[in-house]
């Protein structure tokens, strides 16, 4: 995977907790722009649809799995990280952000 979130990066004074809101602008703008050579475009434009980014899903999940069981911390992070991507990829696809999971999260507790 090409590097997703380096937008998200220039920002260095911006504080940690933004870096969720700043991928997702990142990867809602590579939908709407669809830049050449960037993996997120790709992902939209995937010849298989939404089902490379389900499949990247279950890819990733899996890895945190057994990353977790292995007590790997610094491969579970990585995989949670790719995982996390991809479902902030998905959302966008179905045309949620990160204000539909927040609200959701929160009516949870």
């Amino acid at each position: 995977m090409s590097d997703p979130g380096a937008d998200a990066r220039e920002d260095p004074d911006a504080p940690p907790e933004a870096v969720l809101d700043e991928l997702f602008a990142t990867i809602a703008s590579r939908k709407a722009e669809l830049p050449e050579g960037s993996y997120t475009a790709s992902l939209f434009t995937h010849e298989k649809g939404e089902n490379a980014v389900l499949e990247k899903i279950g890819e990733e999940s899996t890895e945190a799995i057994l990353a977790a069981k292995d007590d790997d911390l610094d491969e579970l992070t990585a995989e949670s990280a790719d995982l996390v991507y991809h479902l902030l990829v998905l959302l966008a696809m179905k045309d949620l952000d990160l204000d539909d999971l927040r609200g959701e999260l929160r009516e949870r507790f």
